[in-house]
């Protein structure tokens, strides 16, 4: 875990205070009891600063010998440039990755990427994020296997790629314990979880999560 934070603690007297503070955040968050998550080490090319998490929803003791299962993976990355990013249009930039296996039958919706792209999305308003400069990815892969292993049942795997730009707040600092915790919904959404009723939002009530489409079986 020393390592995830090298590229914190190389310079840390030069770190600046949002950074410090939206990093502080990541890490006390408190989430869902089916998340897992630590640092991991963050890539150092793409911002002058950058920390990186590691997060997987666990099902405990449903593997073949009783171990736990990951019903679905990923990770999310803050980025932060002080000057400001043409791009970005802010200083910081939230980069996630978020994969997960799905039933055949919702594997083979034509409107997948648009739902899965939803999903991301109301997890967000869910939350009450604020952000801009959306973008993304969605991605479906379908395995089919022979000879040795024909016995094993089809598979289809979605990964989502996205990234915006959180909205700073007082003193220039976003909110990242709303951002990461709006992730991890997104998270337990493609693994199949039930949603949980978010806090009420600053813009007033409570937005249901849109649901993930067709039961799936564990």
């Amino acid at each position: 875990m020393a390592a995830a934070h090298e590229h914190l603690a190389d310079s840390a007297d030069n770190v600046p205070i949002p950074f410090r503070q939206a990093v502080e955040a990541l890490r006390t968050t408190r989430l869902r009891p089916e998340i897992d998550i630590e640092p991991t080490p963050a890539p150092k090319r793409l911002a002058p600063f950058a920390y990186a998490l590691e997060a997987a929803v666990v099902e405990p003791g449903t593997g073949p010998e009783g171990e736990d299962t990951d019903l679905a993976d990923g990770r999310l990355v803050l980025l932060h440039d002080p000057a400001g990013h043409d791009a970005w249009q802010g200083t910081f930039r939230v980069v996630t990755l978020a994969r997960a296996e799905l039933e055949p039958e919702m594997g083979s919706d034509p409107l997948l990427p648009e739902v899965s792209w939803s999903w991301l999305t109301g997890a967000l308003e869910a939350r009450g994020v604020r952000y801009g400069e959306p973008s993304g990815t969605v991605t479906r892969a379908s395995s089919h296997y022979f000879g040795g292993l024909a016995d094993r049942a089809p598979a289809t795997q979605i990964e989502m790629r996205a990234s915006w730009t959180p909205e700073e707040g007082e003193g220039g600092v976003p909110d990242l314990a709303a951002h990461l915790t709006a992730w991890c919904d997104l998270l337990c959404q493609v693994a199949g979880l039930p949603p949980v009723a978010p806090e009420p939002s600053p813009r007033g009530g409570v937005v249901p999560l849109p649901q993930r489409r067709g039961p799936q079986a564990r």
